[in-house]
């Protein structure tokens, strides 16, 4: 049964947070609940509204064990000089990192995998900026998270995986017109109450009108 959360949109857009460390990896998740979000995440924008979209909803622990070893292999070649260079107190990037290594190595044991893909003509995904194709994906991948975090599940964002994207594709039979966006695990947490994450203050970040004319300081 869904564990459907009172959150006012605020709440839902402030407290969903990417979860590593604490997955209940114990408890089984409701599929209905997971197709629910789906449903949900479906009124998302997307180009012109050709809903290129697909959903993998991997469930199968054979499945997911092959999906989390691909995942584990290229988590570390991409990280293994960064695990292994000396912590400084000053780097804040290390606890994030430690998270991210202990997701990488239970993937395997999130109960629900999810991984929303797009079917783009050919396979080939065009040169330049690609904003525009991704713009009729990752909108509703994001809707996914938040609609989980309402039914009293949470997620975590990642595509560390598609530095082997082919190799996940092979194991899951995906045509190659079909190109894999993100990997969302998906749980019960272990624990209920979740804050806003550290960001820079919107003073930071704002320009307004141009990049260096009326900058806010």
């Amino acid at each position: 049964m869904s564990d459907e959360l009172s959150l006012s949109c605020v709440e839902l857009l402030t407290s969903t947070r990417s979860v590593r460390y604490g997955l209940d990896l114990d408890r089984a998740v409701d599929p209905t609940v997971v197709e629910r979000c789906l449903r949900i995440a479906l009124q998302a924008p997307n180009g012109n509204n050709r809903q290129n979209w697909r959903w993998i909803v991997l469930t199968d622990p054979r499945v997911r064990a092959d999906v989390a070893e691909v995942y584990r292999a290229a988590f570390y070649e991409r990280n293994t000089a960064a695990l292994d260079r000396p912590a400084e107190p000053s780097d804040a990037s290390r606890p994030v990192l430690a998270a991210a290594r202990a997701l990488a190595d239970r993937m395997h044991r999130v109960p629900v995998l999810v991984i929303p893909c797009l079917e783009v003509p050919g396979g080939r995904l065009p040169t330049g900026n690609q904003a525009g194709l991704w713009g009729s994906l990752l909108p509703a991948a994001w809707s996914y998270a938040l609609a989980a975090r309402s039914q009293g599940l949470v997620t975590a964002w990642t595509a560390v995986h598609l530095d082997r994207e082919r190799e996940v594709a092979e194991l899951l039979g995906l045509p190659p017109t079909v190109r894999q966006g993100a990997l969302l695990p998906t749980a019960h947490p272990l624990r209920t109450t979740f804050r806003p994450g550290p960001r820079l203050p919107l003073e930071k970040v704002l320009h307004h009108n141009t990049w260096q004319g009326t900058r806010q300081a």
